[in-house]
C-alpha cells in the first residue's frame, strides 16, 4: 500500500491521556515495552480532570482508591480529591514515570482504520499520521459534552456555558443564572454559585438520591502514618474497595438491600429541607442506584435558600432574554449553565475508528447495539483495544478498578503476540456473542434496568451498555491473562 514516506511508525499507539492511557503507559514502561506513544488532543495530559474545571468539582470515589494501586499517594489532603489535587497527581505520576516523552500533545485523532495488508493501524491527527501494529483508544467516555436539544439557544443574548467546557474567567456576581441539570455536576456547581448569583434557578427534570458526604481533610497525622507505613495506605484503600464492593449486592443481586440507602437519603432531604413542597418536588420516584447516587451537604442548603428556585416544569425554549417553560412563564437570565453530562453511549469516537471491513465502530454497533469482549476488544477490529469499553462502568465503585483490569489484559495480550509473532489479534464473533448474552442476562435484574428511570447509563433501545453488572473482582479475574483460544489469531 502506497503510504507517505515521513509516517512515523510506532508498536503501540495510545488515544488519550486520562486515567486509563496513563496507566497503560506507566505499566508498559513498568514491563520494559518503551515503543509507544500517546496521541492527546489537548495541550497537557489529564483527561476529565484536566478538562472539568467548573466551581466544585471533586470526585465522588474516595482517594484511596481513586488513584493507581501501583502508584499510591500519601498526600491526599482529602478524602474524596478535589480536581486540581487529582490533575496534579497524574501529572506527578507521568513526570516520574517518564511518560512525557511519549506524548504527542495537540495531536487530535480525526481518522484511525485497519489496513489487512499492512497488518497496522493507519492513524491520521491533525499533526501527521501515524503506523501502529496495536491502537489501544483511552479516549474515555465522559470527554464529549452532551448539549441538550433545546430550541431558541442561538438568539440567547447572554452567555451559555457547559460544566464540561467551563470558562475560568466567567463572572457570576450578581448575575441571573439557570442550572440545567442536577446530576453529579449540577450538585457541586450549584452550591458554588449559589452565594456569589443575584438569582438562581435550578432546571430539574429528575430528582436524584443525594446521600450524606462524609468528605473531610486528611489530618497530618493521617499522611505522616502513610509516607511512615505504606502498608497502612494498603490497608485503607483495601478497606474502602470491599466497602463499596459490598453496594453491588443491593445493585445487581438483590434491590431489597438499597432499602437503608434510601432511608438515609429521605433523612438527609429531610434534615436540609423543613419546607414540605420543596422536599417532595426533590424526592425520586425510582428506586436508590438506578441512576448515579450523588454525595452532597450543600446541594439541598442551595436550593432551599432565598435566592435560589427549583423548577420542575418542563423546558420549552430559549428566548433572547432567558429560559421558557411548559407553564409559560418566562424566566429572565444573563448566564445559562448546562451541567448535563456527557455523549457516553454516542460517543464521537466511534465515527473515526475503522476495521478491516471499512466501516467504523458506530456503523458496526449501530447493528449490534455498543458492545466488546471483556469490554475490550470487538470483532472486525484487529488489534484494537478499548480501555473503559461497553460495559466497564461501574455504578458502585473505583473505575480505577476496572482500569487496572484491562491494563494487565491488553499487556498480556501484546506479549502473547510478540512471543508467538502474531501479526494481529481478532476476537472471534461467537467468544464476543456468547460473553454478551451471558452479560446482558445479568443486567436484567439490576436496579439499572429494574429500578424504574431512565438514566445515561442506557441506549436508546433501553439496553445498558455501559455499567459491569457484578462484582468487580469478577471482572479482574476474567481478565487476568489474555486468553487466545477466543481469538483468530494471524502469525508473521
Amino acid at each position: 500500500m502506497d503510504r507517505d514516506l515521513d509516517i512515523q511508525r510506532v508498536r503501540i499507539a495510545i488515544l488519550g491521556s486520562g486515567f486509563s492511557g496513563l496507566g497503560m503507559a506507566l505499566r508498559l514502561k513498568r514491563e520494559g515495552i518503551t515503543d509507544f506513544v500517546i496521541l492527546e488532543r489537548a495541550s497537557e495530559l489529564g483527561g476529565t480532570w484536566r478538562d472539568n474545571v467548573y466551581p466544585g468539582c471533586q470526585c465522588d470515589v474516595p482517594s484511596h482508591l481513586y488513584s493507581f494501586s501501583f502508584r499510591p499517594n500519601p498526600e491526599w489532603g482529602r478524602t474524596y480529591s478535589m480536581r486540581p489535587e487529582i490533575q496534579a497527581y497524574l501529572q506527578r505520576c507521568a513526570e516520574e514515570g517518564g511518560i512525557y516523552e511519549h506524548v504527542r500533545f495537540e495531536h487530535e485523532v480525526v481518522a484511525a482504520s485497519w489496513s489487512e495488508p499492512d497488518a497496522r493501524w493507519w492513524i491520521e491527527t491533525t499533526r501527521g499520521t501515524w503506523a501502529a501494529d496495536f491502537l489501544i483508544s483511552a479516549h474515555g467516555g465522559l470527554h464529549e459534552a452532551a448539549y441538550p436539544d433545546i430550541p431558541g439557544a442561538e438568539i440567547f443574548s447572554g452567555r451559555i456555558v457547559h460544566s464540561a467546557a467551563w470558562d475560568p474567567d466567567l463572572d457570576l456576581a450578581d448575575k441571573r443564572v439557570g442550572v440545567v441539570g442536577t446530576g453529579a455536576s449540577a450538585i457541586q456547581i450549584v452550591p458554588n454559585i449559589q452565594p456569589l448569583v443575584e438569582k438562581l434557578h435550578v432546571f430539574q427534570r429528575t430528582p436524584g438520591w443525594i446521600l450524606p458526604h462524609t468528605d473531610r481533610p486528611i489530618t497530618k497525622m493521617e499522611r505522616r502514618i502513610f509516607r511512615r507505613f505504606p502498608v497502612a495506605q494498603r490497608a485503607m484503600r483495601w478497606f474502602v474497595y470491599w466497602a463499596r464492593e459490598s453496594l453491588a449486592v443491593g445493585m445487581t443481586k438483590n434491590r431489597k438491600l438499597l432499602r437503608p440507602l434510601r432511608a438515609l437519603a429521605i433523612g438527609h432531604l429531610r434534615r436540609q429541607v423543613p419546607d414540605r413542597e420543596l422536599r417532595r418536588k426533590l424526592t425520586p420516584g425510582y428506586e436508590p442506584g438506578c441512576k448515579r447516587l450523588l454525595l452532597s451537604n450543600t446541594f439541598y442548603p442551595a436550593v432551599a435558600a432565598s435566592n435560589a428556585e427549583l423548577v420542575t416544569e418542563r423546558i420549552d425554549g430559549i428566548t433572547s432574554n432567558g429560559m421558557v417553560t411548559a407553564d409559560g412563564i418566562e424566566r429572565e437570565l444573563d448566564v445559562i449553565v448546562f451541567a448535563t453530562g456527557f455523549r457516553v453511549t454516542d460517543n464521537p469516537m466511534v465515527g473515526y475508528i475503522k476495521g478491516r471491513d471499512g466501516r467504523s465502530l458506530g456503523e458496526t454497533w449501530g447493528e449490534t447495539g455498543m458492545r466488546a469482549y471483556l469490554g475490550t476488544t470487538v470483532d472486525n477490529f484487529p488489534n484494537l483495544f478499548l480501555m473503559t469499553g461497553p460495559n466497564t462502568g461501574i455504578g458502585h465503585t473505583s473505575l480505577l478498578v476496572m482500569i487496572e483490569a484491562q491494563i494487565r489484559y491488553v499487556i498480556s495480550a501484546i506479549r502473547h503476540a510478540s512471543r508467538n509473532n502474531v501479526s494481529s489479534i481478532e476476537v472471534r464473533p461467537e467468544a464476543i456473542g456468547r460473553f454478551n448474552e451471558r452479560l446482558q442476562s445479568k443486567m436484567r435484574n439490576t436496579v439499572w434496568t429494574r429500578g424504574g428511570c431512565t438514566s445515561w447509563y442506557l441506549d436508546p433501545t433501553g439496553r445498558n451498555p455501559t455499567l459491569w453488572p457484578d462484582f468487580t473482582f469478577r471482572f479482574t479475574k476474567l481478565t487476568r491473562r489474555f486468553d487466545p483460544t477466543a481469538y483468530d489469531i494471524s502469525r508473521t
